[in-house]
């Protein structure tokens, strides 16, 4: 059945990929601007085909997920009207957060009220991440594949087929656009697709987390290459009194691209991270406590090494 799942969620992602950009380009274009790293008008509907295909999830039993998968789609709603007539950033912010506020509520209730405010703004925090992370042919993609790939087996192998199905579908409905997004692209996620993508991704981490299926650092490490690069760039801007709430180019896989890498470059390095991070956290989830620090902490490093090759590149280049 999880089969049939994932190829029924791959088809109808594929397919409708090819219809929103082939048929429908024209609405809600990605016009290049200087902070982009695209160099052409590109349709920003392609979420629409990636729920598409996670809907095919409903049909086999996700239904007790229904929270954040209404959720998910009442963000998708809000980010459709921003892609097309623009919202004011608070308006946003606003659905953001309330969307996570009432997840964690109704998810973990009864609990500290420091802890459930301290995991509102993480989910806050990945929901919108993930949208700035989206700016690399594949790249955002990727990570859903391999994300939603890994909680997908995490979940089968604890024993959740609801959680299995539902994430096994996103994956396999990302790995399907993927194909339209991969460099060059011919059809961007756009907020539609990126704010619930990223809403999903913290969302059912502290579903698992509930259901006991791996420890609340998991989904941080699945995810840890979208999670450090946004994080860093954000506090350096900070501590740089920038505007942080502004679009830029100086994410660490936006200097990777125009240092040279590109953007199939720029992916493949990200894969390779993400698979990694997925990995680790997978072997690390039942271990003991002690061994689970330490699988997290030497992946950290690890990012961080790779975040300081980065740096160093970029400075390079620009004193050349």
């Amino acid at each position: 059945m999880l089969g049939l799942l994932a190829f029924l969620s791959f088809a109808l992602a594929l397919a409708a990929s090819w219809l929103l950009w082939s048929r429908f380009g024209r609405f809600a274009l990605d016009q290049p601007n200087a902070r982009s790293l695209h160099e052409r008008p590109v349709p920003r509907t392609g979420g629409i085909a990636v729920l598409a295909g996670a809907s095919v999830a409903l049909a086999f039993g996700v239904a007790e997920l229904w929270l954040p998968l209404l959720l998910a789609l009442a963000l998708a709603v809000v980010s459709f009207l921003d892609d097309l007539r623009g919202l004011p950033t608070r308006a946003r912010l606003a659905a953001h957060v309330g969307a996570a506020a009432f997840l964690v509520w109704y998810v973990l209730s009864p609990m500290h009220p420091l802890e459930m405010a301290l995991l509102i703004l993480a989910v806050g925090w990945i929901t919108n991440l993930y949208n700035f992370m989206d700016g690399s042919d594949g790249l955002a993609a990727g990570m859903s594949v391999i994300g939603f790939g890994t909680y997908a087996l995490a979940a089968q192998l604890g024993g959740d087929a609801s959680l299995a199905a539902l994430c096994l579908a996103l994956a396999a409905a990302s790995a399907g656009f993927l194909l339209h997004n991969f460099h060059p692209a011919r059809i961007f996620l756009g907020d539609i697709g990126s704010i619930p993508l990223g809403f999903l991704a913290a969302a059912l981490g502290i579903v698992g987390w509930r259901n006991d299926l791996w420890p609340l650092w998991f989904p941080v490490l699945v995810f840890g290459p979208f999670i450090g690069d946004a994080t860093l760039t954000l506090v350096k801007r900070a501590i740089r009194g920038e505007r942080v709430w502004q679009a830029h180019r100086e994410h660490y896989y936006q200097r990777m691209v125009r240092a040279g890498l590109g953007h199939r470059g720029t992916a493949g390095i990200g894969y390779v991270a993400m698979i990694l991070c997925a990995a680790a956290a997978l072997f690390g989830r039942t271990q003991a406590p002690a061994l689970q620090a330490a699988i997290f902490g030497a992946a950290s490093a690890l990012l961080a090494a790779a975040a300081v090759w980065v740096d160093v590149r970029w400075s390079r280049r620009s004193d050349a």
